[in-house]
């Protein structure tokens, strides 16, 4: 027990007498060093008793040598009891701790912690760290290393608490203290004992980095009310919440024991704390990936064909769109629970994406499956192509999260090149049009379009037409080339949208213009990197 000095005896014997499992007792006696959690629990109660019985004075009493006041004695029961149960020297009597021959020990059956409610006892044994590799082995994931995330009662927080100010008041007799915030983390402690244990089982390190994730939830019904005196004392640490099932949350609690006071507390809530006749309860053992991305760029050949599901009103108006012809493959081959699709851009439903392609990329929720080789994402990419004649997918790669603001950068800075075929009310000559040429750097000034005013807010925005360059077909049609800057709105700059757009197509050629096909050529976004 070398890990404890003679300054911890007296917050041993005390926790010890009020039903406090050993592992607690490191942690308010301040142990960071990791290898005494490890130890089997029956050894630990065999070594605290046997370090308290070490030196024990002659009236039977516990007595110390402190630097620094003068040695002083420790109370050794149940603080609230009467003048009746002091020895002749003013200390409460000392309880036996153990038989002598250890037999109380070895028999007696283990009782469940006042202060951690049993985490740092049942859920540290052998038979637990098994439940929670079985179940993570069942749901068939993917991973090279893990997280674990432990979620414990709100209540918790409360009973060490109570505890603590149980310890602070009695070693202070002693002229010692002791801070809260010296105290072991529990969640801490928890992890140091079972992170070997499952690392072992698993096959695989634990890091507080690793993308896969394992959660444990803990509750303890029997003491689920506990927190309820902090809400009447301290009301303002405590507000309903959306996503939130109780108010009583742990940082909520956290919070209110911060504020209020000692004395308050200590009428509301026993220290030490009761002793519980009920273990915690692992309430969900879950395990979860990290989002896995994926990007490419995308051609579409359709003109009926939108670039997400079109529902309007609950209702479905196309059966598919370009990121469900794209995603569901993703799905099945990652396994993920569900996706978000992103692009640079979106064309409209009867609008083609030509040449290099739109540049697209895909979250994949908490996919099972996370290693794809470069062949086989030219294999996924393949049977994507294969599906249907209406898209196809270029560069498909796996990519990281942040790597995706390349695609996002400077968006509206970027140029893209579009092909439109115009008609005109009145007919027109290949000299009427070809003054289009020479116009550089357009400027225009585009009203929000009325075809999307319920989705986008009313603003006028300033757009440019970079280059345009005409190609004469009859007296009624020409096509129009150009590069323009992104965010344009084609449609609008040819047809007016009702004087919307200035200036337009329309008013340059002095007549009616409409548009009757487009055409995305290009978008000059360099991402992904080309394969």
């Amino acid at each position: 027990m070398s890990s404890l000095t003679e300054k911890d005896r007296p917050i041993v014997q005390l926790l010890l007498n009020t039903g406090t499992c050993p592992r607690c007792i490191f942690r308010f006696c301040c142990v960071g060093s990791q290898a005494p959690y490890k130890r089997p629990y029956k050894d630990l109660m065999k070594e605290l008793k046997e370090f308290l019985k070490k030196h024990p004075e002659k009236d039977g009493t516990v007595c110390f040598e402190v630097a620094d006041p003068p040695c002083k004695r420790i109370r050794l029961e149940n603080l609230e009891e009467g003048p009746d149960d002091l020895n002749q020297n003013g200390v409460v009597k000392q309880i036996p701790l153990v038989n002598e021959d250890n037999t109380a020990l070895e028999s007696s059956p283990v009782k469940v912690c006042s202060v951690c409610l049993g985490i740092l006892q049942e859920f540290c044994e052998v038979d637990f760290v098994k439940k929670v590799c079985q179940k993570v082995k069942s749901a068939d994931y993917q991973f090279t290393s893990f997280v674990l995330s432990v979620s414990l009662p709100p209540q918790l927080s409360v009973r060490e608490c109570a505890a603590w100010m149980l310890v602070k008041r009695e070693i202070g007799k002693l002229g010692l203290s002791l801070a809260k915030d010296d105290i072991v983390q529990l969640k801490e402690a928890y992890k140091w004992i079972i992170h070997p244990q499952l690392s072992e089982e698993l096959g695989v390190p634990a890091d507080g980095k690793s993308l896969f994730e394992v959660s444990v939830v803990f509750a303890h019904p029997e003491t689920d009310e506990e927190c309820h005196f902090l809400a009447r004392a301290c009301p303002d640490c405590f507000k309903p919440a959306k996503n939130k099932q109780s108010v009583f949350t742990r940082m909520a609690v956290i919070k209110a024991l911060e504020k209020i006071k000692e004395e308050d507390f200590c009428k509301h809530f026993s220290c030490p704390p009761s002793s519980p006749k009920n273990y915690c309860v692992a309430l969900e053992i879950q395990c979860s990936n990290g989002a896995v991305f994926v990007a490419g760029r995308y051609n579409k050949y359709s003109r009926n064909l939108p670039q997400t599901p079109w529902i309007i009103d609950g209702e479905r108006k196309l059966e598919s769109s370009v990121e469900e012809l794209i995603s569901q493959h993703l799905m099945a081959e990652f396994k993920a629970d569900s996706f978000n699709f992103t692009s640079s851009g979106r064309e409209d439903v009867d609008v083609r994406t030509l040449g290099n392609g739109r540049p697209f990329a895909i979250e994949l929720v908490n996919p099972r499956r996370i290693h794809f080789t470069a062949e086989e994402m030219k294999g996924l990419q393949q049977t994507i192509n294969n599906s249907s004649d209406k898209i196809q997918v270029r560069d498909l790669q796996l990519v990281t999260r942040e790597a995706i603001g390349h695609m996002k950068e400077g968006e509206e800075e970027k140029t893209k090149t579009y092909s439109a075929l115009v008609w005109t009310d009145k007919a027109i000559q290949k000299e009427d049009i070809v003054f289009l040429d020479h116009l550089k750097e357009l400027k225009l000034d585009q009203k929000t379009p009325l075809r999307v005013l319920h989705r986008r807010p009313l603003a006028v925005r300033q757009r440019i037409i970079h280059t345009m360059e005409s190609e004469y077909i009859d007296e009624h049609h020409f096509r129009l080339h150009l590069k323009t800057q992104a965010g344009t709105y084609i449609k609008e700059f040819v047809h007016g949208d009702f004087g919307r757009t200035k200036p337009n197509i329309g008013s340059l050629l002095n007549r009616t213009a409409d548009i009757l096909e487009l055409d995305v050529e290009s978008v000059d976004v360099d991402w992904p990197p080309a394969l």
